[in-house]
């Protein structure tokens, strides 16, 4: 089946990457229309104007004389998305609700849908490359600095066979050229960066909305003497330096304070002016975990915690869903994703529930 025979369904968000995606496949040759996925019902929020962003695909694809639908999936991003990302807040986790929306939404809802409508495929302008060797593979893009590998290791498999990413081999330069030859005037529109839910609002403010703050003392890592109070563990994350509420606080050294732990069941948040307790080797315990080739076998594996983040030496036990951390990262967080890589392949990864996140 040739690509003229094939009916590409890409989700169209306003922005330069997913516009500059469909352009590319219909030049390519496949049957592209577009899908606007509306995923959070956003009030009184300026940065994150879906009608806006609505317009902008539907002139995008009006250039492209390409179908536009739009699907409303904000009910589901609050049950599957936003419910367990303040349920993780709550247990003093650090939750990354991308991953969530990229697994719950984007690669099952979109995907869902669009089969429905009898697409052959589902393309994103995620920057992500599939590969095939023995098994379909997720791997590296070209541009290594916009590689949103992290935010899709929750990948299945299935979807994935069937996912197409016209931008795995432009960096972000090339996308911006070409969205500037098809004079959409979307070249320089704002990315949007963190938490679309939330906006131009403070975190903490926002999160206040949905979890209670309770007030609880500061104390002191070393000395375990407590040393201020905080106005809710939601507002914080580990290896936190700024914003912590100790200052003027007069100590022997010249250092900034650093949150080294939160303890939900007693309030307490944890600081320190050393940050080595924040940096850790060992054992770490996963939940949901997802290998997107469970049939494949990988000799080194890699593991990152944070989107950009360095890649450490881990292995991993499938049986107990233990990794084994055998560099030295700082910084780990309960509810962190931990990805893993073989090589520039997206093998897979899971959250970080372990407690012992200090050396002993």
């Amino acid at each position: 089946m040739s690509n003229l025979n094939k009916k590409v369904a890409v989700g169209m968000s306003g922005g330069v990457d997913s516009s500059v995606a469909a352009y590319l496949l219909q030049k390519a040759g496949y049957d592209v229309e577009g899908i606007f996925m509306k995923n959070w019902e956003e009030d009184d929020l300026k940065e994150c104007n879906s009608k806006r962003d609505y317009e902008d695909a539907q002139r995008v694809c009006n250039h492209l004389k390409i179908k536009l639908h739009q699907v409303n999936f904000s009910d589901s991003y609050w049950e599957n998305v936003f419910e367990d990302f303040i349920s993780d807040l709550k247990k003093g986790y650090t939750p990354n609700p991308d991953v969530f929306c990229n697994k719950e939404i984007k690669f099952k809802q979109f995907y869902n849908y669009a089969i429905s409508l009898g697409f052959d495929l589902i393309a994103t302008g995620h920057y992500a490359r599939k590969k095939r060797e023995q098994e379909v593979q997720l791997h590296i893009p070209k541009d290594r600095i916009k590689d949103q590998t992290y935010f899709l290791y929750a990948m299945n498999k299935d979807v994935l066979e069937k996912t197409l990413f016209p931008l795995e081999n432009l960096e972000k330069y090339e996308v911006k050229s070409i969205a500037t030859e098809m004079n959409l005037g979307l070249e320089n529109k704002k990315e949007s960066m963190g938490i679309c839910f939330i906006g131009k609002r403070k975190f903490s403010s926002f999160v206040d909305k949905y979890v209670q703050p309770t007030d609880g003392p500061i104390v002191d890592y070393q000395s375990n003497k407590k040393i201020s109070h905080h106005t809710g563990l939601s507002k914080y994350t580990i290896g936190q330096r700024k914003g912590i509420n100790i200052g003027g606080m007069k100590t022997s050294i010249d250092a900034p304070w650093y949150v080294i732990d939160k303890d939900v069941v007693t309030n307490t948040l944890v600081v320190s002016q050393d940050q080595s307790p924040l940096f850790y080797t060992g054992k770490i315990k996963l939940e949901n975990v997802n290998i997107i080739n469970k049939e494949l076998t990988y000799k080194s594996l890699k593991v990152r915690f944070r989107h950009g983040g360095s890649l450490k030496d881990c292995i991993i036990n499938k049986d107990n869903n233990m990794i084994t951390l055998n560099e030295e990262e700082r910084g780990i967080a309960q509810g962190q994703a931990a990805v893993l890589y073989s090589g520039t392949e997206c093998v897979g990864g899971g959250t970080v529930i372990s407690k012992c996140l200090k050396k002993n």
